[in-house]
């Protein structure tokens, strides 16, 4: 297979960091904005990529469930590779990849659990049946066919009928942003790259080269 001639010619739009706001949450939460209005598929759809304690990196596929100025917020299950690893080095970095838009976000911060009460309230809004998944997978972990995933959602269904309580190994992260950057694609890959950096309690705003 020869992808040497593989590519397109980035021309939708540009970026101009002279007319961003000074706050990167305000230029994300426009961007996600104009990502749901545009109906790409999975605009919340977001790469977490983590590091354990053998520090080889890892990377895997999250739904944004909560966005705010003190970071965004994303579900699993704690008992996870992605879990493992935040427990014993709580750095991460977060990428959304909006192609029709030929936009990427990047954020790269601190991850902590969100509180008990939190987890809970989102838990609650699950369907059903993803809340008894929350039960039935043991995410990570080998198993030996699908039917173990049938067999283990069949006896919490019906140990838990329409009220499966939260899991304790189950809830939220939360990044706290250190960093973000915003791309657009340009064409000849002269490419727009916006960084924020966190310099105490103010955000540094400067442009990259692609």
């Amino acid at each position: 297979m020869d992808l040497r001639h593989e590519r397109k010619s980035y021309e939708r739009a540009e970026l101009d960091e002279s007319r961003l706001a000074d706050r990167p949450h305000a230029v994300f939460e426009r961007w996600l904005d104009e990502a749901l209005k545009a109906a790409v598929p999975e605009p919340t759809a977001m790469t977490v990529a983590t590091v354990g304690a053998d520090g080889r990196p890892s990377t895997r596929v999250v739904l944004l469930k909560e966005s705010g100025p003190q970071g965004l917020v994303w579900y699993t299950n704690y008992r996870s590779r992605k879990g493992r690893d935040l427990a014993v080095n709580p750095n991460a970095a977060l990428q959304f990849h909006w192609v029709e838009l030929e936009r990427v976000v990047r954020v790269e911060g601190t991850v902590a659990r969100v509180s008990a009460a939190e987890s809970d309230a989102y838990f609650a809004t699950r369907p059903l049946d993803s809340r008894i998944g929350a039960w039935a997978s043991p995410q990570s972990e080998v198993i030996s066919s699908r039917a173990v995933l049938v067999a283990n959602a069949a006896r919490f269904s019906a140990q838990f009928g329409l009220r499966p309580p939260r899991p304790e190994h189950w809830g939220g992260y939360r990044l706290s942003p250190l960093a973000w950057e915003f791309w657009q694609g340009r064409k000849s890959r002269l490419h727009d790259r916006v960084r924020f950096r966190l310099e105490g309690e103010r955000w540094v705003k400067e442009r990259l080269a692609p």
